[in-house]
């Protein structure tokens, strides 16, 4: 009876793992242009500390005083976590400037290179296979 059972198993796991999806991974030139760098200030409204890249949010204002919220892609968290960025540096109502780079389609999301704070450290945020605004 065990060994009947053992390929019926074997084949409800190999489709429950066919019907997970699967999460993409794609490079820098694929998302964001290095051509359009970006350098925005504003107050953190939401981090998504997860891998594979951190998600980084704040809202910016307009010279008009118009408020829009920007989503950031850094480096994943055990890279940030190397580098000294923790996620309690990343809290809510913290103001940062971001630079980075624009998103190709022109949304307002980008790649975050480095995140300056209020009292003027500078982070390092993009992972090692980004580009780094200068």
């Amino acid at each position: 009876m065990k060994t009947r059972l053992f390929p019926v198993a074997v084949a409800v796991g190999m489709l429950m793992g066919a019907a997970v999806p699967i999460v993409a991974h794609h490079s820098f030139a694929a998302e964001f242009d290095r051509d359009k760098p970006i350098k925005v200030k504003g107050v953190i409204t939401k981090l998504e500390w997860m891998n594979p890249h951190i998600w980084l949010y704040l809202d910016v204002k307009d010279e008009s005083g118009k408020v829009t919220n920007w989503g950031f892609s850094g480096g994943p968290p055990g890279l940030l976590t190397r580098r000294g960025v923790r996620k309690e540096n990343l809290a809510a109502g913290k103001v940062i400037v971001v630079s980075g780079f624009r998103a190709k389609d022109g949304s307002n999301n980008g790649s975050a290179s480095s995140v300056t704070f209020e009292d003027g450290t500078n982070a390092l945020t993009a992972s090692s296979e980004d580009v780094v605004a200068r």
